[in-house]
């Protein structure tokens, strides 16, 4: 597959989740996680965002987001659990992605705040205007997305490459 084929990527942060006495990593979603996350999912595939790679962090509440998330695409994309993307900064999330075969051309991935509000801003040179204040206005919520796209290959993703082409939050 050429390298200069149109991309895409979709950060998604985790559903809501709730606080009980156990580690960060071991969180799980509150009620209202559960109930949003199926929502995201839903707005992903009606936006005719067909992932083929799904990167998610291993902490409890992204896996249990991407479980329901996954129910409402029309098909499942391979899915990698990566220890990587618990609590990464920008650049660590970008060394994931640029890991990404070059045989995808959409990529989901599910993860974590201040991390994919961070990495959206990072890797959005430019923006569709619309988007751009939507996703600043509200600060990137939980079960919220964002979609970048960018031409080249995989490896070429480093702050600056791409569009936000669209935000999604629930709740506005």
């Amino acid at each position: 597959m050429s390298v200069d084929v149109p991309r895409r990527i979709v950060l998604l942060r985790h559903a809501k989740a709730d606080w009980p006495q156990v580690a960060d990593h071991e969180r799980p979603l509150a009620e209202r996680g559960r109930n949003d996350a199926p929502l995201a999912g839903r707005r992903i595939a009606d936006a005719g965002l067909t992932p083929e790679l799904t990167l998610c962090s291993t902490a409890l509440r992204t896996r249990e987001t991407w479980k329901l998330v996954v129910h409402e695409l029309p098909r499942r994309p391979k899915t990698v659990y990566e220890e990587r993307l618990y609590d990464a900064p920008v650049g660590q999330l970008i060394e994931v992605i640029n890991e990404t075969p070059d045989d995808i051309t959409d990529l989901l991935v599910v993860g974590h705040n201040p991390g994919m509000h961070g990495l959206a801003d990072a890797l959005a040179g430019d923006a569709d205007e619309d988007a751009k204040e939507h996703m600043d206005r509200g600060a990137f919520p939980t079960s919220a997305f964002a979609v970048v796209t960018f031409s080249g290959s995989w490896k070429s993703v480093e702050i600056g490459c791409g569009r936000l082409t669209s935000f999604w939050a629930p709740h506005e």
